[in-house]
């Protein structure tokens, strides 16, 4: 049985490969993958008899509550108990990645390196299981790069695996999330060291913001990487507009993403006020 479930855009999504480069040890370079434990390890096993699409639609509601307290990590043991009880579905363990990427970002006193591991678990499986699915590249890019700010010394490893997987999520889906693909390479060619230490690119980052915003022109958080891809190749006036372009559609979100928008319009107006001119 296929299900479809609306998701909000993900604001970690746009933000995970920011945060992996800066404090990199490029020095060390542990294998960002291993062999993933079973989903029935890594799931907490509280099903209590239930069937896997009944785990799913209770994972589904707490997934809709997720700003709530606590609602997040429910949402996760539910997709991933539905993940142990059927091995056919896929959806669970994406349902599951979401919410450990929303939960690492957003939530403090929580052990974040082993929430990242588990996560790029997941995505292996996910691949495991759908082959076919792109999103499942697509979120285990993510999950690499929470890993590698995590736990630093698989960052140089997990540079290359991420710049893969998303090339492939372009060729083949690159309207995902808004333009994701695109949209996450961008900004590990813009933050990442360059060659020969990383793959960071200011200018290939600027064409791949440019063909986030060409394919999703109303997605704030393309826009915000345009902007950061913009000065980052010293485009200054331009930048500041794209700043304010992106803060104006963050404002006008607020009621359809009440998730995403406050972190959209804090980094909009600091960017706005970073490219003012003096």
């Amino acid at each position: 049985m296929t299900r479809v479930v609306m998701f909000s855009l993900d604001a970690a999504a746009s933000v995970i490969a920011v945060l992996i480069v800066g404090g990199a040890l490029w020095s060390a370079c542990a294998p960002a993958l291993h062999e993933p434990r079973p989903v029935g390890a890594i799931a907490p096993g509280r099903n209590h008899g239930r069937s896997a699409e009944d785990l799913l639609r209770d994972a589904d509601a707490a997934w809709l509550r997720r700003l709530e307290s606590g609602q997040a990590a429910a949402a996760q043991d539910l997709y991933l108990d539905a993940a142990a009880a059927d091995e056919r579905r896929t959806d669970a363990l994406l349902g599951a990645m979401r919410a450990m990427t929303f939960r690492i970002e957003r939530e403090a006193g929580i052990a974040k390196d082993e929430l990242a591991s588990r996560a790029v678990d997941t995505g292996q499986w996910c691949q495991r299981r759908d082959p076919a699915n792109i999103e499942c590249d697509y979120r285990l890019a993510i999950a690499l790069g929470q890993q590698a700010r995590e736990k630093k010394s698989t960052a140089r490893d997990a540079l290359g695996k991420m710049v893969d997987l998303l090339h492939i999520a372009i060729a083949k889906s690159p309207d995902l999330e808004s333009g994701g693909p695109h949209r996450v390479l961008a900004i590990i060619l813009l933050r990442a060291p360059s060659w020969p230490i990383g793959p960071g690119d200011p200018e290939a980052g600027l064409a791949q913001a440019k063909a986030a915003v060409q394919r999703f022109p109303n997605a704030p958080d393309n826009q915000l990487v345009l902007a950061e891809a913009l000065a980052a190749n010293d485009a200054r006036e331009e930048a500041h507009a794209a700043y304010a372009r992106a803060l104006a559609l963050a404002l006008a979100a607020r009621t359809t993403e009440p998730v995403d928008a406050p972190l959209w319009i804090k980094d909009a107006q600091a960017g706005v006020d970073r490219t003012a001119s003096p």
